[in-house]
C-alpha cells in the first residue's frame, strides 16, 4: 500500500506548489507585461502582492485592479528507446486577481488582495506510459492578503500583512503498470483533499532614492499546507488477498518555501521605465513529504525530495507612448528546483524562459484597460524519475519532455 499511495500523495504537495506542473506567475497584468517585475515599480494596487510598502506612494486615494488570464499549456513526452509518447490534454486555466488600496493620509495606506497564484487542470492520455505515476490533476487555491503601508520620512516606506491560503486538490493515477480487474480495467487510486489551509505573512520595504530611482525588497514567509482527513479511493481492484487495497484517509504536511525578491526601477528620457527583479525561492526546506495513514494496515511513508534553492531573473521596460497608451515588454529566466533523478511527469518542471508584452489603454482619467501576453518555454530535457518502486524493485521512468504555455491576460484599473 505504501508503494501505491506514496507518489499520489506527493502530487498533492507538488501540484499546490507548481500549479499542476507549471509555476507560472500571473499576479497583475501591468507587472506581467514587464517580465513580472514589480517589487520597485509604483503603478497600481498590484503592489499589494509585489511590495505592500509601495502602496503609500500611489497618487490616488483609491486604487482597484482586477484581471484574469487564460493559460493554454501542454507537455509532450517521448521515450526514444521504447517509442512511447504522450501529450497532455489540459483545459484552459483562468487564474485571477483583485486588489484594492486606500490612501488614508500622506503616510498611511491600506490594501487587500485576493488572487489565485496556483491552480490548473492537467490531464494525460488514457493508459499512457506514465499512468502509474499520474493521469490527471485538478487544483484550486485562493490567497487572501490584507496589508498596511507606512511612509517613514521622505525616502523609506514599509508594508506587509498576513496571508491566508485555502484550496483543494484531486489527483488520479493507476496503481502500477499492469494490475487490472477481471474485466481488464486498470486498477487506480484517486486522492482528494479539501480545506487545505494555513497562514503566512509578507513584509516589504521601498527606498525612493530620487524621483527617478527606486529600490524595493519583499519577503514572503514559508507556509505549511496541512491536508487532514484526505480521502484515498481505490477502484478496479482484483478480489485477491494479494491486492488488499482499501479506501482510507491520510494526513500530510507540505512546507511551501519562503521567497525573497529585491529589485530596482529607473525612469529615464521622461517616458521610459526600466525594472529588474531578482527572486530567490528557498526550496531547500522541501526535504521530504511525510504521510500518516488512518488505516493501521497501511504503513506511514517518508518520501525524500531534496529540492534545491532556485532563482528567477526578471527584466522589464515601460514606454509612455501617448496620453492614451502605455506599452510594456519583458523577459525572465526561471530556474528549476528539481534535482537530477527527481523529474516526475506530474511536475515536469525544468528551467524556463518567459517572454512578455502588453499595454494599458487609458479610457479616461479614472479607468484603464490592461492587457498582457506571456509565452513560457521550458527547456527541452531528457530526465528521469528514479523513486518509483514496484514489487520491491526500483522502476525508473525516463524520457524527453517538451513543455510550453501561451498566456493572454486582460485586466482593468480604477482610480480616483
Amino acid at each position: 500500500m505504501k508503494k501505491v499511495v506514496l507518489l499520489a500523495v506527493f502530487v498533492l504537495g507538488t501540484a499546490i506548489t507548481y500549479a499542476g506542473g507549471y509555476r507560472v506567475s500571473l499576479q497583475g497584468q501591468k507587472s506581467l507585461a514587464m517580465g513580472h517585475t514589480g517589487v520597485a515599480v509604483i503603478n497600481s494596487s498590484e503592489l499589494v502582492f509585489f511590495n505592500p510598502a509601495g502602496l503609500v506612494h500611489l497618487e490616488n486615494k483609491l486604487n482597484i485592479s482586477a484581471g484574469v488570464s487564460g493559460v493554454f499549456s501542454n507537455v509532450a513526452y517521448q521515450n526514444e528507446m521504447t517509442g512511447e509518447s504522450a501529450v497532455t490534454d489540459s483545459p484552459t486555466g483562468t487564474p485571477l486577481y483583485l486588489y484594492a488600496s486606500y490612501q488614508a493620509n500622506d503616510w498611511l495606506a491600506f490594501g487587500i488582495g485576493v488572487y489565485t497564484p496556483f491552480g490548473s487542470t492537467v490531464s494525460y492520455e488514457d493508459d499512457w506510459a506514465g499512468s502509474h505515476l499520474v493521469n490527471n490533476i485538478d487544483l484550486q487555491a485562493i490567497f487572501i492578503q490584507p496589508t498596511i503601508s507606512f511612509k517613514i520620512g521622505d525616502y523609506l516606506s514599509i508594508g506587509g500583512g498576513p496571508i491566508y491560503v485555502t484550496g483543494s486538490v484531486n489527483f488520479n493515477r493507476n496503481l502500477n503498470r499492469t494490475l487490472t480487474d477481471l474485466d481488464g480495467n486498470r486498477a487506480e487510486v484517486t486522492i482528494d483533499a479539501s480545506g487545505i489551509s494555513n497562514w503566512g505573512w509578507t513584509a516589504g520595504a521601498m527606498f525612493k532614492l530620487s524621483e527617478d530611482l527606486t529600490l524595493g525588497a519583499n519577503y514572503r514567509s514559508q507556509i505549511k499546507l496541512n491536508a487532514e482527513g484526505g480521502e484515498a479511493d481505490f477502484e478496479n481492484i482484483p478480489n485477491s488477498p494479494l491486492t488488499p487495497f482499501q479506501d482510507t484517509t491520510f494526513d500530510a504536511t507540505l512546507p511551501l518555501p519562503a521567497e525573497m525578491t529585491v529589485g530596482i526601477s529607473y525612469e529615464f528620457c521622461d517616458k521610459w521605465l526600466f525594472a529588474f527583479d531578482f527572486n530567490r525561492a528557498f526550496w531547500d526546506v522541501y526535504e521530504s513529504l511525510d504521510i500518516d495513514f488512518a488505516n493501521e494496515n497501511v504503513p506511514d511513508s517518508r518520501n525524500l525530495r531534496n529540492y534545491k534553492n532556485a532563482s528567477t531573473y526578471r527584466f522589464g521596460l515601460q514606454y509612455e507612448a501617448t496620453d492614451m497608451f502605455t506599452l510594456r515588454a519583458g523577459y525572465y529566466f526561471d530556474e528549476s528546483p528539481v534535482r537530477e533523478g527527481y523529474f516526475a511527469p506530474e511536475t515536469p518542471r525544468n528551467d524556463s524562459n518567459g517572454y512578455t508584452a502588453g499595454l494599458t489603454f487609458n479610457v479616461g482619467d479614472s479607468f484603464q484597460v490592461d492587457a498582457s501576453f506571456l509565452y513560457l518555454h521550458f527547456k527541452e530535457v531528457d530526465a528521469s524519475y528514479d523513486f518509483y518502486f514496484e514489487n520491491g524493485q526500483a522502476a525508473p521512468f525516463s524520457g524527453r519532455y517538451k513543455s510550453n504555455a501561451f498566456i493572454p491576460g486582460l485586466g482593468v484599473t480604477y482610480k480616483m
